[in-house]
């Protein structure tokens, strides 16, 4: 068995050590399920074996399940749809899928105690087996986490973890867990009850067998006679007082656009109201029903596969040799620059901080030391910790201090002048191997970079605000950026440990051009007479993190106002609308309304309580339509395809070129309904030629602005979509 050992002791009890060569982590794949099965009926029919001890030989017990599993399953489901019918189809996914739960349950009534060593982090799949062994034992590690992430994906945990934790924990509780996907702690593992005990790493297997050795049980507790479910049963007083509650508030945070989330609620329901063999095979039933849905496809492939491949260098160029960056230099101690230092000293690189002056410099630095001690008051990092960080970074005035970094990123003002001043001091110092890189949202690189003696080495890299909690890095490549500029940015942005995407250099790049379709379709309804609260729900009802107007106080609204105004001065009055050019100069220069850095904007900003909708809206529209004359679901699709159809744009001139970008890229960079799996996703999900249809009722309606582009035309002439015809290449290797 290459992925198990298994070895007997002297006492009859058996070490199993999952260790798959090759790996970094332990995954579960088929191959690891059938040498599984075959150990766990070894155990349970050897007399000479009195329990087992399964751990990992690896620093992690295992990362979950290979999902390139149900990839294939997927494939071969389609296959079976078309020779064999639906119900055969059906019925094969539901005997593979079940597969693991069976495995697991087998664990548990073999009649033989199975005890989880846990050396590691175990996820997914991974703490399902730990879950359906009789104890588990955790070695002390501060960075192990245990959890059911699968939610995150558009799955849910099916190899029997959501009766188990059902049955552990009380239901709310459990719900909240699965619902969520948090990653534990093995102390709040162990407060939850999911762990049993937790021991130093050198005593982790002695522990185990010692608890086998003790007597352990080889039977769960909802196996034996009277067993009592921890919240009480469904149809209980306590149960009316968690179920309908549940449903209520699923409904608020999804808006019902999740199915694996809705079955999450269905399976746990029904099952705290049958025995456990019944209650897994109904979740398994959900899980073949989840595990087919056009969202857990979609979610599987951008955030897991494509983010996967993307996070390993899908895009570096091949032949560049692996850069060793120690050294950067971040030009402005702003909110930006103090950002990108830490999250670059957080991955241990030096740091060399620059502004205008010494103090402003020391500003900086000390606005970072008071950032990171709120979040030491709050029990999130460690004063130690913290004080580490600041270690790396060097504040100054001297552009000299920058002679020795690998890569310098400016992050000062949106200002043509004085970002060209600030590139002829770095390039006056720097060696003429260092990379320069420009974070900016707006201004094309291309032209930035003919400030720069060296262009090859010019690149664009946009970072998210707050830098800290933002996991993407756009980097955007300059008519002449050569590929160790590439190379050595994607180098950077993996050491800081964010997902990159590269896109080639147009006005607003590919997320600042997307999102501010997005707000601009925002403004239009207001202008058109929407109620605003109804443009903000509707936003979130689609499937946005926040509405557009919500959006457009954080980016702030002046800079809405100044993006307009330069639009239309490099390309004339078509390229604007005058209904939006007519609110922002109201918002703007008439009510100096800029967004939440001024305290208002579309909403009020109070200096105690939340955020409220500016009443004075109402009075900036000429009409005002009766919300129930209003066609939601037209509203959710204008917000959604709007900006769909510009990243079709996006990709028709090749700002983009790769469609695992431009569906990760809008996930994480503007949060674009992640149920959908991403722009592109949206658009394969409907079908190229539905989605034409749909573009083409709303240019009737409401425009040239919902025209479809030459390429989705031709898709949907072929019936075909972005992942068939512009499919990434398979199993890539990264660099």
């Amino acid at each position: 068995m290459p992925n198990f050992t298994l070895d007997v002791d002297a006492d009859g009890i058996a070490l199993v050590t999952w260790d798959t060569p090759g790996r970094s982590m332990n995954v579960i794949s088929m191959e690891v399920i059938g040498e599984l099965v075959a150990l766990v009926e070894k155990v349970a029919t050897d007399a000479a074996i009195k329990g087992a001890v399964i751990t990992s030989g690896k620093d992690a017990f295992c990362g979950g399940a290979d999902l390139t599993m149900l990839e294939r399953m997927a494939a071969m489901y389609a296959g079976m749809m078309k020779n064999e019918g639906a119900e055969a189809a059906a019925g094969f996914v539901f005997d593979e899928s079940r597969k693991l739960s069976q495995l697991y349950r087998r664990i548990e009534t073999s009649g033989k105690p199975w005890v989880c060593a846990l050396n590691g982090t175990a996820m997914g799949g991974g703490f399902e087996l730990a879950l359906a062994c009789h104890q588990r034992i955790a070695a002390e590690n501060p960075k192990t986490r245990v959890g059911l992430p699968e939610i995150k994906i558009g799955l849910f945990p099916g190899a029997g973890g959501t009766q188990r934790i059902a049955r552990m924990m009380q239901p709310a509780d459990a719900l909240q867990f699965l619902l969520k996907g948090d990653q534990l702690s093995v102390d709040r593992a162990k407060n939850a009850k999911l762990i049993d005990a937790v021991v130093p790493a050198a005593d982790l297997v002695k522990a185990a067998k010692d608890w086998i050795k003790a007597g352990g049980k080889a039977v769960k507790p909802w196996d034996e006679k009277g067993f009592k479910l921890p919240g009480g049963m469904v149809y209980s007083k306590a149960g009316m007082m968690t179920f309908p509650a549940a449903n209520a508030i699923y409904r608020r945070e999804t808006y019902d656009n999740y199915p694996a989330a809705r079955a999450i609620l269905q399976v746990v329901y029904e099952g705290l109201q049958l025995d456990m063999d019944t209650a897994l095979r109904v979740e398994s039933r959900w899980f073949a029903k989840i595990v087919r849905s056009p969202e857990a496809a979609s979610m599987i492939r951008s955030l897991f596969v494509s983010m996967q491949d993307l996070n390993k260098g899908a895009r570096r160029p091949a032949k560049e040799a692996a850069s060793s960056i120690k050294k950067i230099g971040v030009i402005g101690a702003g909110f930006m620059g103090a950002g990108i230092a830490q999250v670059s000293a957080a991955a241990g690189l030096q740091v060399v901080l620059i502004d205008r002056d010494q103090e402003t410099a020391d500003k900086g630095k000390a606005a970072l030391h008071k950032a990171l001690s709120d979040r030491v008051n709050k029990g999130r990092m460690k004063s130690a910790a913290r004080d580490e960080l600041l270690t790396f970074i060097t504040p100054s005035a001297d552009y000299a201090t920058l002679k020795d970094c690998d890569l310098i990123i400016e992050a000062v003002f949106e200002d043509r002048k004085i970002k060209a001043d600030v590139i002829a001091k770095v390039q006056a110092v720097i060696g003429d191997k260092a990379i320069f890189a420009s974070n900016t949202s707006t201004l094309p690189i291309t032209s930035l970079a003919t400030e720069f003696k060296d262009q090859p080495r010019f690149i664009g890299i946009h970072f998210f605000s707050p830098v800290d909690r933002m996991m993407l890095v756009e980097l955007i490549l300059g008519k002449n950026t050569g590929d160790r500029a590439l190379a050595v940015a994607l180098d950077y942005v993996r050491a800081i440990r964010k997902t990159p995407i590269v896109v080639n250099d147009s006005r607003g790049f590919y997320t600042s051009r997307v999102v501010g379709t997005y707000i601009r379709e925002g403004h239009l309804m207001l202008a058109e007479g929407v109620p605003a609260a109804m443009i903000e729900n509707v936003g979130r009802m689609a499937g946005m993190p926040v509405g557009p107007l919500s959006l457009n106080d954080e980016v702030a609204v002046d800079l809405a106002w100044k993006i307009l105004k330069a639009t239309e001065a490099d390309l004339g009055a078509s390229a604007i609308d005058p209904r939006q050019k007519t609110l922002l100069e109201e918002m703007v220069e008439k009510r100096q309304r800029f967004g939440r850095k001024n305290g208002k904007g579309f909403y009020d900003y109070p200096a105690s309580g939340p955020k409220k909708l500016w009443p004075g809206l109402a009075e900036l529209q000429p009409t005002k339509l009766d919300p129930d004359t209003i066609d939601v679901q037209e509203l959710k699709d204008r917000l959604l395809a709007m900006q769909a159809l510009e990243t079709a744009r996006c990709f028709e001139e090749k700002v983009l070129t790769d469609v695992r970008e431009a569906d990760v890229g809008s996930i994480l960079g503007f949060g674009f309904a992640p149920f959908s799996g991403g722009t592109l996703s949206y658009i394969d999900m409907m079908g190229a030629k539905k989605f034409v249809e749909l573009c083409r009722r709303l240019e009737g309606k409401y425009g040239a602005r919902f025209a479809p582009n030459k390429l989705l035309l031709d898709l949907a002439d072929h019936n075909e979509g972005f992942y068939q015809r512009f499919a990434p290449p398979k199993k890539k290797e990264a660099a």
